[in-house]
């Protein structure tokens, strides 16, 4: 491999929570961008992707480990490395060309360099003729051009790509990331290196030369695969499906709660993050996995495809119905359980039953709100204790996240309830004058 340009050894960063105790967002993370590679970057949403990013461009300063941008440490931001957000943040009272010039301003390059460069890059990401246009009088896909352009212009080294297609439709994100793909083999924009940021195993497997995976609570790479096929790739071919099934399985394993069978997944922890997965959608997957189509087991990217789920939301409502032991996932297949097809062929009530034994099982949160309402009186509680709690591992948005992911799955299996009106969670309906502790 080439010598690095951007080189991570080690590097750890953590946030206060909201009880001030310190949060590991990143731990241990080895990463080398090298010169000449596209490398895409795949994970769960809140994983630290997006912290990692903003480190290798120097605008937060890591907390452990070393950080170096041509073998030389980086202490603040780094001339030579652009960023590209999923949001198009760009100045709605500017035109194309003013937010495009920004960049080249701030590093006080003189206005007729700054014309003739903006000009230059606008033109070279295809939006030549709207350089007087502004961003309300532009669409989804060329508000996120000008965003490209105005990370271009200032010649970057290393572009660094953070969902940067995802706020997109399809095939608007696709025919930009084609443009960017020949670009880069044409040589025609200066970066030596890219770094994409993705939730589209597809499109992480059509661009990159390598795909990293992270894990999360901390982040930290977790498996690395080499994509040596030449570009551009069909996305049809059995070499890249091969592909993308195996970085299926990589993004999945552990799911399946190993060295325990598909009846008995191993529990989370008390504040770890739950998947986020509507019941509805669950159970919908559930009855496809069963049916005549595939006979209780399916490989996920043709799930993906005939449910026409993105990675984002089908990964999350697979991991949940392993978690609840109601299917298995092995080697990026999701295959029913015996209590999976019980609950398929239950009837409603039948199916809250299982939901609700399985989630006091291997949900611990669940299991901590229950008993916990169990112990008083009145049969309810606040939801701000177990926020408190859950914001001792997890950022406020997360712990919001996760406990109505709780409440919605303990509602559904007839756990407890909750009153959206006084945001008291209680004891199901004829169970509040249970003796506490009963």
């Amino acid at each position: 491999m080439s010598k690095p340009i951007i080189e991570l050894k080690s590097v750890g960063k953590s946030f206060k929570s909201a009880d001030g105790s310190a949060r590991s967002v990143l731990e241990g993370v080895d990463f080398r961008l090298a010169e000449g590679e596209i490398v895409s970057l795949l994970g769960q949403s809140g994983s630290g992707k997006s912290t990692m990013l903003r480190i290798m461009a120097g605008l937060i300063n890591a907390d452990a480990g070393e950080v170096r941008y041509r073998d030389q440490p980086l202490y603040g931001p780094a001339r030579g490395v652009s960023m590209v957000f999923q949001s198009f943040a760009l100045f709605p009272w500017l035109t194309v060309q003013g937010n495009v010039e920004l960049g080249l301003e701030a590093r006080g390059v003189a206005p007729a360099e700054r014309e003739r460069r903006a000009e230059a890059a606008i033109k070279l990401i295809g939006l030549a003729g709207f350089e007087g246009a502004l961003p309300r009088e532009l669409s989804g896909g060329m508000r996120q051009r000008v965003g490209i352009a105005r990370a271009l212009v200032v010649e970057p080294e290393v572009l660094l790509m953070d969902e940067a297609f995802s706020a997109l439709d399809v095939l608007t994100g696709e025919r930009l990331r084609e443009d960017i793909l020949e670009l880069w083999a044409s040589r025609a924009m200066p970066t030596k290196a890219i770094l994409v940021v993705s939730h589209n195993i597809e499109e992480a497997v059509l661009m990159a030369d390598r795909v990293l995976i992270f894990a999360s609570d901390p982040g930290r790479v977790r498996f690395q695969l080499a994509v040596q096929l030449p570009r551009p790739r069909n996305p049809d071919s059995v070499e890249v499906r091969q592909l993308i099934d195996e970085v299926y399985a990589l993004m999945t394993a552990g799911s399946g709660r190993p060295g325990r069978t598909a009846e008995e997944p191993a529990p989370l922890q008390l504040a770890e993050r739950l998947p986020e997965a509507d019941i509805g959608r669950m159970e919908g997957l559930l009855e496809m996995l069963a049916g005549e189509d595939f006979h209780g087991r399916a490989d996920l990217p043709r799930l993906a495809e005939e449910t026409e789920l993105t990675d984002d939301e089908l990964l999350p409502l697979a991991q949940a119905l392993s978690l609840l032991g109601l299917a298995q996932l092995a080697e990026g297949d999701l295959h029913i359980t015996a209590l999976g097809k019980r609950y398929v062929e239950g009837e409603h009530a039948l199916r809250q039953e299982l939901f609700g034994q399985q989630l006091l099982a291997h949900v611990p949160l669940a299991a901590h709100i229950r008993h916990s309402l169990e112990q008083e009186a009145s049969g309810e509680l606040p939801e701000e204790p177990f926020l408190r709690l859950l914001s001792e591992s997890l950022d406020a948005a997360e712990a919001e996240r996760v406990l109505r992911t709780a409440i919605e799955w303990g509602r559904h299996g007839e756990v407890f309830e909750y009153n959206y009106t006084t945001g008291l969670i209680h004891l199901p309906e004829g169970e509040e004058d249970s003796e506490p502790g009963g």
